[in-house]
């Protein structure tokens, strides 16, 4: 059983969510005290993470930055907030998706199954280890190890980085990547890939590899192991 917590305030609200969930098998905690969220994450040791950008003492993104620092596992964000710079600020800060208040229940457990399909069944299925352009990627670490240092990724961003390795020197359309990553692009907005490509490319600039993910206008993606400028 898949191990969920939910950090939400509105008691009504998250009792609501938690019986929708727990009737799909999902066992879901919450947060006994909002101003240490990590010592009830430390202790659940959660499979997927879902959290309000609205709490009390700190708001989502803190902590979301905060179970970053620790671990990679699946984060979404749930939020009445529609603004665009609240999905933009929530993906950079490496969650994995986001939806709005008030959401459909069937899209929020849809999402929730896609995720923990592609980030638990393909790490086990898959190999540890491929080298790419002189650097050691661990599928099941979600690490980039070179000679000039090492840098941790999400979820997203390391099956993002499989999907080009596996077809590098090959365009991968965004159409492509998109329903391979979160299964129903009726869901998930053109913005929300070009973020999470934006913010691989900033930490492979970290170990000298950002410029090996070309973008190809209209297009897609490429992974290449030869230098070349993307746009």
């Amino acid at each position: 059983m898949f191990k969920l917590l939910l950090i939400e305030d509105d008691a009504s609200l998250f009792n609501e969510i938690k019986d929708r969930l727990s009737q799909w098998s999902y066992d879901v905690y919450g947060i006994k005290d909002f101003s240490n969220v990590m010592k009830d994450f430390t202790e659940v040791e959660p499979d997927l993470v879902i959290i309000d950008i609205q709490l009390p003492k700190f708001d989502g993104f803190h902590w979301c930055r905060m179970i970053r620092s620790h671990s990679n596992v699946p984060i979404i964000f749930l939020s009445s907030r529609d603004h665009p710079t609240d999905m933009v600020m929530s993906m950079q800060l490496g969650a994995d998706d986001f939806i709005q208040k008030p959401f459909h229940f069937d899209v929020l457990i849809a999402k929730i199954q896609a995720i923990l399909r592609r980030v638990y069944n393909y790490s086990a299925a898959q190999s540890k280890l491929k080298t790419w352009c002189g650097a050691t990627v661990d599928y099941e670490k979600n690490t980039v190890v070179t000679d000039a240092g090492s840098i941790a990724l999400t979820k997203n961003e390391i099956y993002i980085l499989k999907l080009l390795i596996e077809r590098k020197n090959q365009i991968v359309t965004r159409d492509e990547i998109i329903n391979r990553l979160w299964d129903d692009k009726r869901f998930i907005s053109d913005n929300t890939l070009t973020v999470n490509v934006n913010r691989l490319r900033k930490k492979l600039d970290e170990i000298g590899l950002g410029t090996r993910i070309e973008t190809k206008v209209g297009q897609g993606y490429m992974a290449t192991e030869e230098d070349s400028p993307y746009v």
